[in-house]
């Protein structure tokens, strides 16, 4: 079925997603699913996700969903090339670039695959489509997958998650959580360790919002850095605030986010997590632009400091950057002071003061 018959009275029978990685990545991907069922109900959706990923998405209703686990090398290939084995789609909707992820679209059959422009390919990406999206330079990551839509004849006129969250998990936070304390939710460690801040930084803020009768939360993974990054928080902390550190799920955690007032973290999945239920985000910006990938719906409490990072590394401002460029160097997240952080922080209260009734 070529795509120019698409419509309302002429839906695609299937479509398939590819988008397996990363944590905030994915929850930009559910509104761009919304859409679809919104516009065509009836058509079957299959998703290809990663492993970690399934947990935090795998039950958005209306979806098939399969777990491509990178973990397993050429396992993990074959297994995923056995569930598609025999089945073709009216189009696939290739959201990633990366070699891997070029490899795995090898393995599903579509007439039409719609991939990103040219300035936004790499890793031979070209090779595994025949449809790109229209170049733009200077949107929103989300804003990007959500043209995916257009070569369908569709476009994204509202963004809504509403990612299932089960009773157990709002079990937890409540229990954890209880009462309308106001509550500071601090989610420290990036995947991209130079994105992330420093601890005697965080440790800072952190009691400046417990001195202000805040409830202060620490959370994080279950890996050894995360652990050892949490401690340090700790040590240099007056106020000793809740450890959650690797005691929540994907699911707890979006959870713990509903109950806080304001989420404080770097460029990560949680941010996107925070802003996918609605919740206010103190997101830290040096190393990545805020408005090509800071939380989507409210960047107002956000310290950013690209442009500074810009012109520190890279001899120029931010504008003549070409969209997109990460500034990952060492001690670029140096440039963001404690005091930034308070002043959003203090903004962000006085706003939350001035709005209550």
């Amino acid at each position: 079925m070529p795509h120019t018959a698409f419509s309302a009275a002429n839906p695609p029978t299937s479509i398939c997603l590819l988008r397996t990685s990363a944590l905030g990545d994915v929850t930009h991907v559910v509104p761009l699913i919304r859409t679809l069922q919104t516009a065509w109900p009836n058509t079957r959706l299959t998703w290809i996700v990663g492993k970690l990923e399934h947990k935090l998405v795998g039950d958005v209703p209306g979806v098939e969903f399969l777990v491509f686990d990178k973990s397993a090398g050429w396992l993990g290939f074959a297994a995923l090339r056995r569930k598609l084995a025999g089945r073709r789609f009216d189009a696939l909707l290739h959201l990633q670039v990366a070699l891997r992820a070029n490899l795995v679209s090898a393995l599903v059959h579509a007439d039409l695959r719609i991939g990103y422009d040219k300035a936004r390919s790499k890793d031979l990406h070209g090779l595994f489509v025949n449809k790109r999206i229209a170049p733009r330079s200077g949107e929103h990551v989300l804003d990007a997958m959500a043209s995916f839509l257009e070569p369908l004849g569709l476009k994204q006129s509202r963004v809504e998650w509403n990612i299932p969250i089960p009773n157990s998990a709002h079990e937890f936070a409540t229990t954890l959580l209880p009462g309308n304390v106001p509550t500071l939710l601090v989610s420290p460690c990036s995947s991209h360790r130079v994105r992330n801040w420093l601890p005697d930084r965080y440790a800072a803020v952190m009691d400046h919002a417990a001195a202000h009768d805040w409830r202060v939360v620490l959370c994080g993974g279950p890996a050894t850095f995360e652990r050892e990054f949490g401690d340090a928080i700790l040590s240099a902390c007056l106020r000793k605030p809740i450890d959650l550190i690797g005691k929540d799920t994907l699911k707890q955690f979006l959870a713990l986010c509903q109950r806080a007032a304001l989420v404080l973290t770097p460029d990560s999945g949680p941010m996107h997590m925070a802003n996918a239920v609605g919740t206010k985000v103190l997101g830290l910006h040096a190393a990545s632009n805020p408005n090509r990938s800071g939380p989507y719906s409210d960047r107002r409490w956000c310290v950013d400091r690209y442009d500074a990072a810009a012109r520190k590394f890279r001899g120029k401002p931010a504008a003549e950057l070409p969209w997109g460029t990460k500034l990952e160097y060492p001690g670029v997240m140096e440039l963001i002071t404690a005091d930034d952080v308070i002043e959003r922080f203090e903004t962000f209260r006085n706003n939350q003061a001035g709005a209550a009734p």
